[in-house]
């Protein structure tokens, strides 16, 4: 920083590169710096964005090492290490900052997050109330601490009553009111009864509000969520979502030509998940793709049987065993917010963090049918074998057990390269001929003008392992009868 208070030519230069998104550049230059040791905070957070959490832990664990007083340098410290599943030591390196005179409502939401992450709820659920106590309208405390309590009771007026009593303070917050849409829609209101909350909530137009309010309305009201999206658009010009959103309602629309010109100008990498499975919509409607088809899925869906790993004697005695280490971990009584899962529950912590041999045991078993998946889909000029580099990591685990009649919406994977698909226990009415608990491809989550019902199918079998692009929409049927349908699902990514 210079004697003025504004950024040093050097920082400046800095900052130039991680807006262009060059971060290794500017990592490089932090630390060929002089005074390299100053720019440790920033240099962590690259670290971190570049995926190399341990470099990151080291300059965090440097950092409280310096400053042994400083409260921030602890906190810092405890949400590293919750980004890094290490919750038993985030939760102690919280306590530290705590007594050192850290109080601020971030710290109590990392101390929440890493109590959760051990299953301590109760506990969680009062260091999510201390955080908001701390910041009346904390919207990412309140979401967390109301997912929280729908999670453990499927009880949706206890989950939105802090929301609630939020809003009774703030009426006028727009985080606010578009947290309440987004918990009702996930905790059973109807599209008509979430827009409703949103609209009143929008007497000033905003295009967060506006933008939650198209999406909601397209099940209802295609008219409807085309002047939300515009008005979100004009409110926030040339920002990306905002845009996809809008080419979102003119493909519900069948209004192919601005869609394709919307797509065509929006500034979104061409390896953006959202924006290729908008494209691949766009190819869909119109039957016309303009390059390497984005919904060849005999090519790029493939379905294999897992390894079985050393341990056992063969597949079926591995699923038991893994079942039921998977089943301990269901605790929940509902599905969590903003996942695609109805009528069902989701682990709450990554999968990657468990240390049941029986789960680690899971990630040798995909192994060789990861590799085999990258060795067929070979390399190319397309968005997707363009990234191939041969090797992969995993970037994100978890389980899935539905209830009788639960499903999963359409949805893609916005962080992944690759998804999957590894059925575990299965009822038997996946065999039943009707493709009840299947897994299907290439239908959006909005209502198009014309029906765009799943192309493909994916027939579920114990110990099966579907992979395909993170681009590509896919759901699954629901299912009738009494027994439960227990996966685990995990992105891949290019290393």
């Amino acid at each position: 920083m210079s004697h003025d208070g504004r950024p040093s030519p050097e920082r400046a230069a800095v900052d130039r590169l991680i807006a262009a998104g060059r971060v290794e550049e500017a990592l490089a230059v932090l630390q060929g710096a002089a005074n390299a040791a100053a720019t440790w905070p920033l240099q962590a957070d690259l670290l971190k964005r570049l995926g190399r959490l341990d470099d990151a832990l080291a300059l965090r664990e440097a950092q409280v090492k310096a400053r042994p007083t400083s409260s921030v340098s602890e906190h810092n410290l405890a949400a590293l290490l919750g980004d890094m599943r290490r919750y038993a030591e985030a939760e102690a390196a919280v306590r530290r900052a705590f007594a050192k005179g850290g109080d601020a409502p971030e710290t109590w939401l990392v101390l929440a997050r890493a109590l959760s992450g051990q299953e301590k709820h109760d506990e969680a659920e009062k260091a999510y109330r201390q955080a908001a106590a701390r910041r009346p309208a904390y919207v990412e405390a309140l979401r967390e601490l109301a997912q929280l309590i729908w999670m453990r009771t499927a009880d949706a007026a206890r989950a939105l009553a802090p929301v609630r009593e939020a809003l009774d303070r703030a009426p006028g917050d727009s985080g606010l009111h578009g947290l309440l849409g987004l918990l009702m829609d996930y905790t059973g209101s109807t599209p008509r009864e979430v827009w409703s909350a949103l609209a009143e909530g929008g007497a000033r137009r905003d295009p967060a509000i506006d933008l939650a309010a198209a999406n909601v309305a397209l099940a209802f009201d295609r008219d409807l969520a085309l002047d939300h999206a515009l008005a979100a658009v004009a409110g926030a010009p040339g920002h990306p979502l905002l845009a996809l959103k809008l080419a979102e309602v003119r493909l519900a629309r069948g209004e192919l030509d601005h869609a394709s010109a919307l797509l065509a100008e929006t500034n979104i990498p061409a390896e953006d998940q959202n924006w290729l499975s908008l494209k691949a919509t766009l190819e869909r409607l119109s039957g016309a793709p303009d390059g390497p088809a984005l919904n060849d899925y005999e090519a790029v869906v493939q379905g294999g049987v897992i390894d079985t790993p050393e341990a056992w004697s063969d597949l079926n005695a591995y699923l038991s065993d893994l079942a039921a280490a998977l089943r301990r971990l269901h605790t929940f009584r509902t599905h969590p917010v903003g996942q695609s899962l109805r009528h069902g529950t989701q682990t709450h912590v990554d999968l990657r963090a468990s240390d049941d041999p029986v789960i680690r045991a899971f990630f040798v078993a995909i192994d060789g049918p990861i590799k085999r998946y990258l060795e067929r889909l070979g390399a190319g000029d397309d968005p997707l074998r363009r990234r191939n580099t041969g090797a992969y990591r995993i970037a994100g685990c978890w389980s899935v057990q539905l209830a009788p009649n639960g499903y999963h919406a359409p949805h893609v994977h916005p962080e992944g390269w690759l998804s999957s698909a590894c059925y575990i226990d299965l009822p038997a009415v996946v065999d039943a001929g009707g493709r009840e608990g299947w897994i299907g491809f290439g239908a959006p989550p909005f209502a198009c003008a014309v029906p765009t019902p799943p192309e493909y199918f994916e027939k579920p079998e114990p110990g099966k392992l579907v992979l395909f692009p993170s681009y590509m929409w896919h759901g699954t049927v629901p299912f009738t009868g009494d027994e439960t349908r227990l996966t685990i699902a995990f992105d891949v990514v290019p290393a």
